[in-house]
């Protein structure tokens, strides 16, 4: 591998110009040997006659960190037989990157063959391709996408033309295709470049970007057509690497048409069992045909698949059987896929199909899941994973026994089945976990099932386990209630229930029993108090009517403890809080939020309305989330409110449903949403009148969009600044008009420079957020003419800036002044001033005579006023006085 300076990198490219007219195809291949040293791979395809072919024996290539090489060529020949003027080229070199990062590998090479009918003059284009890499440690490392499919192919004009790169990637990443540019020189667009399809831009050229299928429907013109795709790599949702395939294709006259392939479109199986299914090719025109297999199941490294025929010949009808005899190491998050050509022996070309068939190959499901309960957790075994290559298991729980059967290619556990991932294990040989929930402790009263998957190191996961459940021993109470006394909502008593335990060891805890029930004021449970004691098991009801209790200022939490008197602490019972509304009234809405903290699941919440002049309350409405707006009503009036919650244990023999019921609420609703944000544009055209032109509008689609502002605005209030750096004040109103255009026109100012905002404002004095800023600066150039004719005439008698009007007034009212010196060719000074105007008569300024025709110099110092105070430019240049005959 030879060094290349990289000032010198495209002058070497080109070295041999006006002969080196023989590429065809390319592309770059990587692939990782250690650390940050990667080997690259350049497959070129040429042109054998042309006197380049076989002298190229280095090739340079640019590594993306700014530094290059020329590495050898190892490989060249003819591809026979040779009568196509191919040869095969292969370039190979090893480069250690400085660090982890991004980096575009390029080679370009002098020149394309000629005659390429969709690049212009193809034979002084040269061909560019590029890889992208991405050394990311947190990714881990990889290897590019393996193209096993040649670059070149054949087709007829007036038949369909496909072709597939048969694209492979040893580490199993996602891969997507997209079509783009031919590029050339300097690895830009190729100017004039066309699609193959340009003749006829109905017929369809595309490349399908799940398949990597390029589908040209009807090829009219015959010839050499060059095209390029983007093979890219995901991984994680990342993009990690990509190829660039520049490839060629020859369409010429021909009659018969291509095989068609049949076979399953795409499959899955269990690693350890042998997948076979047949592919069948058949020429329609009774062509003998060849069926043919590659990609990625063939290609790995251990435990690959064939096909038998290998290849399958034998008449315009031929079968093949695809084999394979999993094994835990074929195990990938993504599918294989497995591309199928068929190839027919027409003249003068073989017409060729291909069929792809995505394969998924699942790790079997760990086995014998079974689970015990046991104090305040429950302890889960499984027998180890037959997959030696998994890296760990993940744990999935749920409350009740879920009724899932995995369909037969449903690897994992999806989110629907209810199931939710607990607990992550990095290591293949545990085989055992205990769940205490996050060390909490599980809740009595919930019947907790399981399911196991094995996990592998690209996240792919097995099937799932078979389902075990278990539940605590009902050794303590188990809390049920904790509700507004439902037969007096008005009082605001607390009723709290619960069950008693019905599993206790009455040998190790003798009696006799007591309760113990604690309150806090609170969802946290900071500060319980005991509140009552109960000496009977069956004494499970109690009815908090403390005088200083107050459900309407916020939630109260509960538990109820059980101890023996004979040997102390037994257990508890978990905590459980009162249901509490939480009232967020709006214009003409009011939100109802509530969030009780309960070991119970509530699957339902029924929400009760008393309106306006109305006695009773009612349902309103039903939901499942812990959110509700009630809308369209009627402002400063009142509205009443209560929540029935209905919920369950998941274990039997317990009341259900359990119903709570929430403290009243009430109040009103109020205009306080704020008008939407309006948007705000200025119309800078009208320097000369020193005037600014604001455009504001508030975007209906926002008022659709969000439910925190509305549309009623009553006005637009308009803030301003002079300077960046200055403070915004208010200087004028304007009435809004529902989505339309209001105008606002800012004038009585001494120059057109400064910052704008508005506010919408409603009949409530709601103010909306400030608009966007504009700030404007933007006058015409204060610019002088070279030519003008002081005669009297009364037209161009004066010099004055272009734009001028009525000599009087700028284009530009921001110069604030200038330095003006005119002198003539001899360095005498014919005129000064410091107005922006200038108004040179023509004249000498000391003496008051015309100055002659001619040719005068001046430089003039421009002071104009900006957002960031006055900045000066300067101006130098002639002007020639003409003044006639």
């Amino acid at each position: 591998m030879r060094k290349v300076l990289l000032s010198l990198f495209f002058s070497i490219s080109f070295v041999g110009l006006t002969f080196a007219t023989h590429q065809r195809a390319a592309e770059i291949m990587y692939k990782h040997i250690e650390g940050l040293t990667f080997e690259f791979t350049i497959i070129m395809y040429t042109k054998t006659s042309s006197p380049a072919d076989d002298t190229r024996t280095y090739m340079p290539i640019y590594w993306g960190d700014g530094t290059a090489d020329e590495i050898i060529r190892e490989q060249w020949f003819p591809i026979p037989p040779d009568i196509d003027d191919i040869s095969y080229n292969l370039y190979r070199g090893r480069h250690t990157y400085p660090a982890p990062g991004y980096y575009l590998i390029s080679v370009e090479d002098p020149n394309r063959n000629g005659g390429v009918i969709n690049i212009p003059n193809s034979i002084n284009v040269p061909i560019y391709v590029e890889s992208e890499i991405v050394i990311n440690p947190f990714l881990g490392v990889n290897n590019s996408v393996q193209l096993l499919s040649p670059p070149i192919d054949k087709g007829c004009a007036g038949k369909p033309f496909i072709h597939n790169p048969a694209a492979y990637d040893i580490d199993g990443d996602s891969l997507s295709y997209h079509l783009v540019v031919c590029k050339g020189a300097a690895g830009y667009d190729i100017p004039g470049y066309n699609y193959p399809n340009f003749h006829d831009t109905t017929k369809i050229f595309k490349i399908d970007n799940n398949t990597g299928d390029i589908i040209w429907d009807y090829p009219i013109i015959q010839g050499e057509y060059n095209v390029a795709f983007v093979v890219t790599e995901w991984r994680h949702g990342i993009k990690i690497g990509s190829v660039r395939r520049d490839m060629q294709i020859e369409i010429v006259a021909c009659d018969h048409e291509p095989p068609e392939i049949h076979s399953i479109d795409d499959t899955c199986v269990i690693a350890g069992d042998f997948l076979e299914f047949d592919v069948t090719a058949i020429d329609p025109d009774g062509l003998n045909v060849e069926l043919t297999a590659f990609g990625g199941p063939f290609e790995h490294f251990q435990d690959s698949a064939y096909i038998f025929p290998d290849p399958a010949t034998g008449g315009d009808t031929v079968v093949t059987t695809f084999k394979w005899p999993t094994s835990c190491f074929n195990v990938r998050l993504e599918p294989y896929t497995a591309v199928f050509k068929a190839r027919d022996d027409g003249s003068p070309v073989n017409l060729v199909n291909y069929k792809t068939v995505f394969i998924k190959v699942n790790a079997p499901a760990p086995e014998n899941l079974q689970t015990e309960a046991l104090g305040n957790g429950i302890n889960l075994s499984w027998k180890k994973s037959i997959c030696e290559n998994a890296i760990g298991y993940k744990i999935y729980r749920r409350s009740g026994e879920s009724g899932w059967t995995p369909g037969y290619c449903e690897n994992g556990v999806p989110a629907y089945t209810g199931f939710k991932l607990i607990q992550k294990i990095d290591d293949i040989n545990t085989t055992e976990f205990r769940d205490e929930n996050f060390n909490i402790g599980l809740v009595h009263g919930i019947n907790y099932c399981y399911r196991l998957t094995a996990y592998f190191i690209d996240e792919a996961e097995s099937m799932a386990s078979n389902e075990s459940c278990a539940y605590l021993k009902r050794d303590v109470p188990i809390i049920t209630h904790v509700s507004n006394d439902s037969t007096n909502l008005t009082a605001g008593n607390v009723l709290v229930i619960w069950s008693k335990p019905i599993e206790l060891d009455t040998i190790q805890y003798p009696g006799p029993y007591i309760y113990l029930l604690y309150r806090s004021n609170n969802l946290q449970w900071t500060s319980p108090e005991l509140i009552a004691e109960f000496n009977s098991l069956n004494d499970t009801i109690y009815l908090d009517t403390d005088v200083n209790l107050n459900t309407h200022q916020g939630p109260y939490s509960y538990r109820v403890d059980l101890e023996s008197l004979t040997v102390g602490y037994i257990g508890a019972s978990q905590r459980a809080s009162s249901v509490f509304i939480q009232l967020s009234p709006t214009d003409e809405e009011i939100r109802l939020e509530w969030f009780p903290v309960v070991p119970w699941n509530n699957e339902r919440f029924i929400i009760y309305r008393k309106g306006p002049s109305e006695n009773d309350y009612d349902s309103l409405d039903v939901t499942n989330l812990q959110f509700y707006r009630d809308l369209n009503l009627e402002n400063e009036q009142e509205y009443c409110y209560y929540i029935k919650t209905i919920g369950h244990y998941s274990l039997a023999g317990l009341i259900d449903p359990i119903i709570n019921f929430s403290q009243l609420a009430c109040d009103e609703p109020i205009d306080n949403r704020p008008p939407c944000r309006p948007l705000l544009a200025i119309d800078t055209t009208y320097c000369a009148e020193v005037e600014n032109v604001l455009k504001m509008i508030i975007p209906i689609d926002t008022c659709d969009r969000y439910d925190t502002c509305d549309c009623d605005a009553e006005r637009y209030d308009v803030y301003y600044k002079p300077t960046s750096d200055g403070e915004f004040e208010f200087i004028g109103s304007a009435d809004y008009l529902f989505n339309d255009t209001v105008y606002f026109t800012h004038n009585n100012m001494p120059f057109v420079v400064g910052c704008y905002y508005v506010t919408a404002v409603d009949d409530m004095g709601n103010v909306s957020e400030i608009s966007n800023i504009v700030c404007v600066e933007v006058c015409p150039d204060y610019e002088l003419p070279n030519v003008f004719t002081p005669n009297n005439d009364s037209y161009n008698d004066y010099l004055v800036p272009i734009g001028t009007i009525d000599n009087s007034t700028l284009a530009n009212p921001n110069v604030e002044s200038v330095d003006m010196t005119i002198f003539n060719r001899w360095g005498k000074i014919m005129y000064t001033t410091r107005d922006p105007l200038i108004l040179w008569d023509g004249k000498n300024q000391k003496n008051n005579q015309d100055c002659a025709s001619g040719v005068y110099f001046y430089t003039c110092d421009v002071h104009v006023i900006t957002l960031d105070g006055i900045q000066t430019f300067n101006l130098k240049g002639s002007i020639t006085i003409y003044r006639g005959n």
